[in-house]
């Protein structure tokens, strides 16, 4: 009888993908549809930029990484732990205002508009401003828009821009700066407004392989991510192109 080898882990093994929490349901259906087509299902790691890449730093046994901004590709780029000529922008994103829906807020964003006095004494709920991009974001807004001062001392830093969203629907905090995107993603948050995108870089998600990829469908996946089809997925909840 002839024998047949087992497959490898490596020959077997489903893409691990670290990516920005930003977009967790955007890739988990854009994983389902892979998987759809016959492919091993990816496997979906979902936390803030910085976090992602400091277990990428340490070890973390991913295929692709998938930041919110590029400041954290960038220091992993730094280190030699993407293949390079994998590296590209696949997303935009639009940041906004939210409040919880039953409040039913009206606040326009312009220069010196008067957020803190409509904080009430609560609190801004965002990601961390030193290191998760969303609160990033928010900071380079408020400041370009005069109003960071007033509400630098009203900041709740959560650790991902959903913790921050979380904090709004749940009514713990009156106002957060979030993606569009996530928004979107749930119905208890409503958009008071969105900042102009004048007030802070361009939003962009880049995507890489890492350096030490081993699934032989990482590069297949992130290729499927880039496609029409791929990014017919992430236009549905709210990404653009960049």
């Amino acid at each position: 009888m002839l024998a047949v080898a087992a497959p490898s882990m490596a020959q077997t093994r489903a893409p691990l993908v670290m990516g920005a929490a930003s977009l967790a349901e955007s890739l988990n259906a854009a994983a389902d549809a892979w998987a759809a087509k016959g492919h091993p299902h990816p496997v979906i790691a979902l936390g803030a930029s910085s976090a992602l890449a400091r277990q990428i730093e340490a070890g973390a046994p991913a295929d692709i990484f998938i930041s919110a901004d590029e400041q954290w590709m960038d220091e992993i780029a730094a280190k030699g732990l993407i293949r390079p000529a994998t590296r590209h922008d696949l997303l935009a994103g639009r940041l906004v205002l939210i409040a919880p829906v039953a409040a039913h807020t009206h606040l326009r964003i312009a220069k010196g508009f008067p957020l803190a006095a409509a904080l009430r004494g609560g609190r801004l709920a965002t990601g961390a401003v030193t290191s998760v991009p969303a609160g990033i974001y928010a900071k380079q807004a408020l400041t370009s828009l005069g109003v960071w001062d007033s509400v630098s001392g009203h900041i709740a830093g959560a650790e991902n821009v959903r913790a921050a969203l979380a904090l709004v629907d749940r009514g713990e905090a009156p106002f957060g700066i979030v993606y569009a995107t996530d928004a979107r993603a749930d119905p208890k948050v409503a958009v008071v407004d969105t900042f102009p995108e004048s007030s802070h870089p361009p939003i962009r998600y880049p995507i890489a392989l890492l350096i030490a990829s081993t699934a032989p469908d990482a590069a297949g996946f992130a290729r499927f991510l880039a496609s029409r089809e791929g990014q017919a997925i992430f236009r549905a909840r709210g990404f653009g192109t960049p």
